[in-house]
């Protein structure tokens, strides 16, 4: 039995359905299952048919900039678009077993001739990236954003008599000039800390989120109290008596960190967001939490990571990638018995011609509809498997 090795980052047709042509994907994961089967992780790519109609006309203009100066006949133009392909960030896991070859997929280079991508078997190109949900085209591609719409207007400098009075404008919060000594400052935070800790006892907001005395403490000494703490001490001009006066006045209000202020609810939709998402905060919030400012989402995932729920999961992790592995070896793809697609497998068992290209002989027959009530052969056959396209003669 001759075996094919599949890597973790290798391009792949995968056969989603017998009656049509393969799907683009590239492995991202390859995990064994509890049953002893191989199961991939895969990011999708998009032939140009998948893409809505009304971007292909965009996808074409920057097509046509990859052979505007290329001496392309029609049907060297039909070829290239057969072999354009759209990334996407979207992923599926599939059983290994669907795997069918390899095939690579190259990001359009300016510096390379279109001929490049005709030249070679199974060679496909993208430039875009699809968003299958809005179904919109994105250029897969980054660029250094110039000119007074993206960067401030720098004003003359200002002399040092006219910078002079932005002293005034700020704030000062911490001064070592005081008569306190380190052990009073340690017992005033302290005596803070236990302020924290009964207030949160007898908010009820509070006793929902924190449902015990312990996690009431631990949250009154996050740094979220002793900052107030000492900016109330500095306020006072550092009378630790007044301070903590004022700490434990019913005006004051009970201090909150992000991890204390997000809900149940929220906190496992960040999670979610996270595992689908990943570290982009911008599509956090745009996408899942709309309600949260960026810095309240920056904040909480910083904090996030300090906490049980975010060590679980990081060993819950280490687990899953125990049963991941780096490559797999499959056997090749064999054309016979591929379930609704019948085929005559001799010769002699189909006497007519090739439905596309006229050839009498193939080791394998198949019916596909696009070519009609006939058969075709197996090159015919494996041509529009792949590129979703007829082959024509030269």
């Amino acid at each position: 039995m001759n075996l094919n090795t599949y890597r973790v980052g290798d391009h792949v047709y995968v056969e989603d359905s017998p009656a049509g042509p393969f799907d683009i994907r590239r492995i991202e994961e390859l995990t064994r299952t509890p049953s002893g089967g191989v199961d991939a992780k895969l990011s999708c790519f998009f032939r140009r048919n998948d893409v809505n109609a009304s971007l292909i006309e965009f996808a074409d203009e920057n097509l046509g900039a990859l052979v505007e100066d290329e001496e392309l006949t029609g049907r060297q133009r039909e070829l290239l678009a057969e072999r354009e392909l759209f990334n996407s960030n979207m992923l599926e896991t599939v059983s290994a077993s669907l795997i069918r070859g390899k095939c690579c997929v190259l990001k359009v280079s300016t510096v390379e001739s279109a001929f490049s991508y005709l030249g070679k078997d199974d060679v496909f190109f993208y430039c875009f990236m699809y968003e299958p949900s809005d179904r919109t085209l994105m250029c897969d591609e980054g660029e250094i954003r110039v000119g007074s719409e993206y960067q401030c207007d720098v004003p003359p400098m200002l002399t040092q008599k006219e910078r002079g009075h932005f002293e005034t404008l700020e704030t000062l919060l911490w001064t070592p000039d005081h008569d306190l000594v380190e052990d009073d400052i340690d017992r005033y935070l302290e005596e803070v800390n236990s302020v924290g800790t009964f207030a949160r006892t007898l908010d009820s907001s509070s006793r929902i989120q924190q449902n015990s005395l312990l996690m009431s403490a631990v949250s009154a000494c996050r740094d979220i109290t002793p900052f107030l703490a000492m900016d109330v001490l500095h306020k006072h001009g550092y009378d630790l008596s007044k301070a903590l006066g004022a700490m434990v006045s019913p005006n004051m209000t009970i201090p909150r960190d992000e991890l204390e202020d997000w809900s149940v609810a929220e906190a496992d939709l960040f999670e979610e967001a996270l595992e689908k998402i990943g570290k982009d905060f911008f599509a956090i919030r745009q996408e899942v939490l709309p309600w949260k400012s960026m810095k309240a989402i920056v904040e909480y995932y910083y904090m996030w990571k300090t906490t049980d729920r975010y060590s679980k999961q990081k060993t819950l992790k280490a687990n899953e990638a125990k049963s991941r592995l780096g490559k797999v070896n499959l056997p090749s793809a064999n054309n016979e018995g591929n379930g609704n697609v019948p085929v005559v497998t001799t010769v002699s068992s189909w006497k007519k011609p090739c439905g596309n290209c006229g050839s009498t002989l193939s080791s394998q027959w198949f019916s596909v509809q696009i070519f009609g009530p006939g058969k075709v052969c197996q090159g015919c056959w494996e041509y529009w498997k792949k590129y979703a396209g007829i082959k024509k003669l030269d």
